[in-house]
C-alpha cells in the first residue's frame, strides 16, 4: 500500500474568517473542487460553544460539543500540523477566535468574508433569533484586522456580494493574491452535501446543497424586520469600512 505524503512544512494553510450566512460554505465548496486542496469546517466551532452562552441557542450545539475538539489550542495545533493536501483551506467563523493565541495567524494566509448586513441579519435570525453584535462578526471582523496590521501581516478581503456579481473575476484574483492558480472547477459543484460538512449542516446549509454554482445575487424584495434595526444601525459602520477593501 502507497503511503500517504504528509505536507507540513511546505503546506499552504488559508483561513477564511466569515461572519454567518455570508456565502462561506459556498466558497468552501469552491475550494473543495480543487486537485490540490483539502478543506476543513470550521474547526473551533465546539471551542466557541463550549466557552460562551451560544450553547444555549445555536442549533445542535450539544452534538457538536460532543463530537469536535472542545480545546482550541489543540485545534489550532492540528490546523498547524502535517496534512494530506499541499494546500488546506479552513472555513472559520471570526467569533470563534474566543481567548486564543493569535500568533498563528502570521503562519497562515488569512481571508476575510463580510456580506451586506441588510442581506445577512434577516437570514440568519431565521436560524438564531434575537442575534446580538457578537453573535454576526462584523465588529470582530475589524478587531481581526487591527490584529492582523499589528503582526504586520497581508490580508485579503471578500465581500459576498462582489463574489456572486463576478466569482470567476473575483477567483481568479484571489487565487493570485493567495499564489496560487486559479482552477475553472473552482466554479461549479455537484448538489448535495459533502462529507467535510459540519454536523451542524442540516440545520445551516439546506440552500448550498441544492446548489451547483455561486448563485447570482439578488435585491431582497421582503421588508426589513423591525426587530433587527437596531443591530442593522451598529453593524453598518463595520461592515462599510471592511466592504471598501474588498476584492472586485
Amino acid at each position: 500500500m502507497a503511503v500517504e505524503k504528509k505536507f507540513d512544512e511546505d503546506c499552504t494553510r488559508i483561513c477564511l474568517w466569515s461572519g454567518p450566512r455570508n456565502i462561506s460554505t459556498a466558497l468552501m465548496y469552491s475550494f473543495a473542487q480543487r486537485t490540490d486542496t483539502k478543506v476543513v469546517d470550521e474547526p473551533l466551532y465546539a471551542h466557541y460553544l463550549s466557552n460562551t452562552t451560544a450553547k444555549s441557542y445555536h442549533p445542535g450545539s450539544l452534538e457538536i460539543i460532543e463530537k469536535m475538539e472542545n480545546d482550541g489550542a489543540k485545534v489550532i495545533a492540528k490546523m498547524m500540523g502535517p496534512h494530506t493536501k499541499p494546500l488546506v483551506f479552513f472555513k472559520h467563523m471570526t467569533h470563534h477566535l474566543l481567548d486564543l493565541d493569535l500568533s498563528f495567524l502570521s503562519n497562515v494566509k488569512n481571508v476575510l468574508l463580510t456580506r451586506d448586513p441588510i442581506d445577512m441579519l434577516p437570514s440568519y435570525a431565521k436560524a438564531v433569533p434575537n442575534p446580538g453584535i457578537h453573535d454576526v462578526g462584523y465588529a470582530l471582523h475589524l478587531d481581526l484586522v487591527k490584529e492582523l496590521e499589528l503582526l504586520q501581516q497581508d490580508y485579503i478581503v471578500l465581500d459576498s456580494k462582489k463574489v456572486l456579481d463576478n466569482p470567476r473575476r473575483v477567483l481568479s484574483t484571489l487565487c493570485k493574491r493567495l499564489g496560487i492558480p486559479f482552477q475553472e472547477q473552482m466554479l461549479k459543484w455537484e448538489a448535495g452535501p459533502r462529507k467535510e460538512d459540519g454536523t451542524w449542516a442540516k440545520y445551516w446549509y439546506a440552500s448550498v446543497h441544492q446548489s451547483t454554482k455561486f448563485m447570482e445575487y439578488r435585491v431582497k424584495t421582503e421588508p426589513f424586520p423591525e426587530e433587527l434595526k437596531d443591530l442593522l444601525a451598529t453593524c453598518q459602520p463595520y461592515y462599510d469600512k471592511l466592504s471598501a477593501l474588498a476584492l472586485s
